[in-house]
């Protein structure tokens, strides 16, 4: 009987936390989200997880960190909306942002992560919101498009190779700017409901909003960081 208000204390925590972080993401921050897939209990007797995406693929390749149910397009910064997707529909869903208006976000695997913020703290380079996932570093940016994303990596791209010579933008970095979504703490994430975490929290801007830098300022050490790891083909988190 004990465990088991343990374990209700323990979700309505969980629920109430992250309902808090939608709430301050819309109201305080300015940035729409919608609610992400759930795991749920695998049906029949197989081997393995006990847990499968809730969007029902067997194979998903990034499991309870996706937008199901309701579309990007759903998102929104209006509180209602959110309290009922969180209260009544959803409520142990990941925070999902949608990226490419108010915010977007460029990724690389955690551990050239790390090296990444050492590297721009050594030069005192400010680089706003940060948070880190099971397997990935995400650095929060100001809104931008892909043409001048493109334009950014052909020029880096240009002088990439040591003494400046061309080199090849490294494909573990990814980018998440118009249409795309990035998972935010306190949410957890996959079969193993590993937790997402802020390493620099967001510092809001006086009169609402959080300052964010923008991506030109973080590419050079960004590409520098993640040309040192292996690529990954598979979609992480």
């Amino acid at each position: 009987m004990r465990e088991t208000r343990e374990s209700s204390g323990r979700h309505r925590r969980t629920r109430q936390a992250l309902l808090q972080a939608a709430l301050t993401c819309t109201q305080r921050w300015r940035w729409p989200v919608v609610p992400g897939a759930v795991p749920v209990l695998r049906g029949g007797a197989g081997t393995g997880s006990p847990l499968c995406c809730g969007c029902a693929d067997p194979h998903c390749p990034v499991p309870a960190a996706h937008p199901y149910g309701q579309s990007l397009l759903a998102a929104t910064t209006d509180a209602r909306m959110v309290r009922w997707w969180w209260e009544r529909h959803s409520p142990q869903a990941p925070v999902l942002v949608a990226t490419g208006t108010a915010v977007a976000a460029v990724s690389l695997p955690a551990a050239a992560g790390a090296r990444l913020l050492g590297y721009l703290d050594a030069l005192r380079i400010p680089c706003g919101p940060v948070l880190v996932g099971p397997t990935r570093c995400a650095l929060l940016v100001a809104p931008y498009g892909y043409p001048e994303l493109g334009e950014l990596l052909a020029a880096q791209e240009a002088t990439l190779r040591p003494g400046g010579a061309p080199g090849q933008v490294p494909s573990c970095v990814r980018y998440h700017g118009p249409g795309g979504f990035l998972v935010l703490p306190p949410s957890r994430v996959g079969l193993g409901q590993a937790a997402v975490r802020w390493v620099r929290r967001p510092v809001p801007r006086p009169g609402g909003g959080v300052l964010l830098p923008p991506v030109a300022q973080l590419l050079e050490g960004l590409l520098a960081a993640g040309s040192a790891v292996p690529d990954g083909s598979r979609p992480a988190h």
